[in-house]
C-alpha cells in the first residue's frame, strides 16, 4: 500500500509526499512501516530522504534489531544524529562495536528515555551508566546484562538519580556485591523486576534488603547466586506479597523447606519439588511413570 501511494506521484494526482508530513505521514503512516524499509525508501529521491530524516528525528522508539544483525557503526550514528525525543532505546545488536563515544551524545540529547536495553554491550564503560543517571530522570527499565563494566560507584549514581526504576537487569554484572545492591534497592523502592543472576558475590544480605525495601517486587532472578540461602527466601515470602516468579536454579543452598512457602502462594518457581523431580528421574531411568496420586 505504501509503495502504491509513493508511485502515485503525478501532476494530476496527489501523492504520498503531498500529505502533511508531521501531522499525517510521520505519526499515522510511517510509524507502521518497518525501519529497514524506511531506510531503503530514502534512496527514492531527495524529498523522501528529507522525509525519512524528519521521521528519524521524531522517532520515539529505536530498536537496532529492526535493522538487522549487523548495523554498521557509521549508519547507527547517522540514524540518531538528530534524535531528541527517544523514549525507548534497544542496542543489544550493537554490542560488538558500541562505545561511549557512540552512545553518550545520544543520551545527552534524549532526556525522555524510559527504557534502555544494553545487554552484552561490553565495550561501554561506567561513564555510560553515569550519563544515563544524569540525563534520564524518567527511566523505568534498564538492562545491563553481561556488562562487566558496571561497578558499585556507577550503580550508586543510577540509584541516586533514577528513583522511578521498575525493572533492572544486572545479570552477570560480576563487580557488584551485596553493598551495591542494597544501596540500589534502598533508593529505588518501586522495583517490580530485578535480576541478579550469575553473580557469585550476591548473597543473603542483598536479597533480604531487596525484600524489605521493594514491597512491589514481582519478579526476582537469583539463578546461580551460590551464596543465597534459605533465610533470604523466607524473608522474600514475608515481605513481598506480590511476588509472582522466582528463579533459584543452581542456588545449591536453597531447599524446599523455604520454597514450599512460595509454592503454596502460587509463585512460579524454576525448580520442581523434590518428589516430582524424583518421579521424573524414575521415568527417565525405567521408561515409565508410576501411577501415584500425591498432593504436593
Amino acid at each position: 500500500a505504501l509503495w502504491c501511494l509513493m508511485m502515485s506521484l503525478t501532476p494530476t494526482r496527489r501523492g504520498l509526499l503531498d500529505l502533511p508530513w508531521e501531522d499525517i505521514l510521520i505519526p499515522h503512516i510511517l510509524c507502521h512501516v518497518p525501519l529497514q524499509q524506511l531506510l531503503s525508501l530514502q534512496r527514492v529521491s531527495k524529498s523522501f530522504q528529507s522525509l525519512i530524516q524528519l521521521y528519524l528525528a521524531n522517532m520515539r522508539c529505536f530498536d537496532s534489531s529492526q535493522i538487522g544483525p549487523a548495523i554498521p557503526q557509521a549508519a547507527f550514528v547517522n540514524l540518531l544524529r538528530d534524535s531528541k525525543v527517544l523514549q525507548q532505546l534497544a542496542l543489544q545488536d550493537c554490542s560488538s562495536w558500541l562505545t561511549d563515544k557512540d552512545l553518550l551524545p545520544i543520551l545527552l540529547r534524549n532526556h525522555h528515555l524510559h527504557q534502555i536495553q544494553l545487554k552484552g554491550c561490553v565495550r561501554l564503560s561506567r561513564s555510560t551508566l553515569v550519563s544515563i543517571s544524569m540525563n534520564c530522570p524518567n527511566l523505568r527499565q534498564l538492562s545491563l546484562a553481561h556488562c562487566d563494566w558496571v561497578d558499585s560507584l556507577s550503580l550508586r549514581s543510577l540509584a541516586d538519580h533514577c528513583k522511578a526504576l521498575e525493572a533492572v537487569d544486572l545479570t552477570a554484572c560480576r563487580q557488584l556485591k551485596d553493598e551495591a545492591i542494597c544501596y540500589l534497592v534502598q533508593k529505588c523502592s518501586r522495583l517490580k523486576s530485578l535480576s541478579l543472576a550469575v553473580n557469585a558475590n550476591v548473597g543473603d544480605v542483598a536479597v533480604q534488603e531487596t525484600a524489605k525495601c521493594c514491597p512491589e517486587l514481582e519478579h526476582l532472578d537469583l539463578t546461580g547466586c551460590l551464596r543465597v540461602k534459605n533465610d533470604s527466601i523466607r524473608v522474600l515470602a514475608e515481605y513481598c506479597p506480590k511476588l509472582r516468579s522466582l528463579k533459584v536454579k543452581h542456588c545449591h543452598h536453597v531447599a524446599e523447606s523455604s520454597l514450599s512457602i512460595l509454592r503454596v502462594r502460587g509463585v512460579e518457581l524454576d525448580v520442581e519439588p523434590p518428589l516430582q523431580r524424583a518421579l521424573v528421574l524414575l521415568q527417565d531411568v525405567v521408561g515409565f511413570a508410576p501411577f501415584i496420586n500425591i498432593q504436593i
